[in-house]
């Protein structure tokens, strides 16, 4: 993959926040509704968006932590990603601006950050 002028936007979540606990509390059938009407809103924010999505990325699951210790289960606030094509680091981010992640679901934000070239070795010793 190319990584000029491509970002990553991770949607992140906490299970524990105020929106997760009001939405958790939702009689089921108007949760249900919800979700139909958020996952319709997605679909249409892809649509509209779709010259700028360079990977469609998709939900996270339960995460592994690897260090020198060893692996271990954790959790964290990461619920999906997305990877998109645009001029500017600013432009990247007015894509996601009233995004159904957070305007209808219960997701607290989306982060976007830069993907940079991984350094040439040759470049690294100089």
């Amino acid at each position: 993959m190319s990584t000029g002028n491509t970002y990553l936007a991770v949607f992140c979540g906490s299970k524990t926040s105020p929106r997760r606990a009001a939405w958790d509390a939702l009689p089921e059938a108007e949760r249900r509704s919800r979700e139909r009407e958020g996952i319709d809103a997605w679909k249409a924010w892809v649509e509209r968006h779709q010259s700028a999505i360079v990977a469609m990325g998709g939900p996270l699951g339960k995460t592994k932590k690897i260090s020198e210790r060893g692996i271990e289960d954790i959790s964290n606030n990461l619920g999906a990603f997305t990877v998109v094509r645009a001029e500017s680091h600013e432009a990247a981010a007015r894509l996601f601006e009233r995004h159904p992640h957070f305007t209808i679901f219960p997701g607290d934000f989306i982060e976007i950050m830069p993907v940079l070239p991984i350094p040439d070795s040759r470049s690294a010793a100089a």
